[in-house]
């Protein structure tokens, strides 16, 4: 079967569906990330600079903000975590708190409704994934561009893989 479509008939591009891109291929909320990572560092300054402005607190007292700082820095990190690693085999999709590898044919389809906070992954045995690595919130377009990218992966992918 060729990949070029028969005389006539529109080209994926022509139809709204862009090409898939170049495998391997991460997508990531990287504003998003950039924005948690920021305010980490800057609560965790922010944190250690009161330790040691203020005369009156202990050692242990100092080392209680700078942990505190710390902490929230890790929390932040965490939560700029997600991401979706799409290579030959699948998907790896990573969110806050797990992770999971998907083969193409597991994935039915790729949703991102008005509305939804990330996109949502319909699988072959009924249920659906949250797959937060591509999220609306902050960069709706790029949101958009990622999820049609990551759609047309999967139907090209999980089209041949299903046969």
């Amino acid at each position: 079967m060729s990949d070029t479509p028969a005389p006539g008939t529109p080209s994926p591009a022509a139809q709204g569906t862009p090409p898939p891109p170049a495998l391997p291929v991460t997508f990531r909320p990287s504003l998003v990330r950039i924005i948690l990572i920021t305010a980490g560092v800057a609560i965790l300054v922010l944190l250690t600079v009161i330790s040691f402005v203020l005369p009156q607190l202990s050692p242990g007292e100092r080392s209680s903000f700078i942990f505190t700082g710390a902490l929230c820095l890790a929390g932040l990190a965490l939560l700029g975590r997600p991401k979706i690693v799409a290579d030959d085999t699948g998907l790896t999709v990573v969110n806050v708190a797990s992770s999971r590898r998907l083969e193409w044919a597991q994935i039915l389809q790729v949703n991102l409704r008005p509305g939804d906070p990330w996109v949502f992954l319909d699988l072959s045995d009924g249920t659906s994934l949250a797959a937060m690595g591509i999220q609306p919130g902050v960069s709706r377009e790029r949101a958009i561009t990622d999820a049609r990218a990551l759609r047309a992966l999967v139907q090209t992918h999980g089209t041949a893989a299903r046969g």
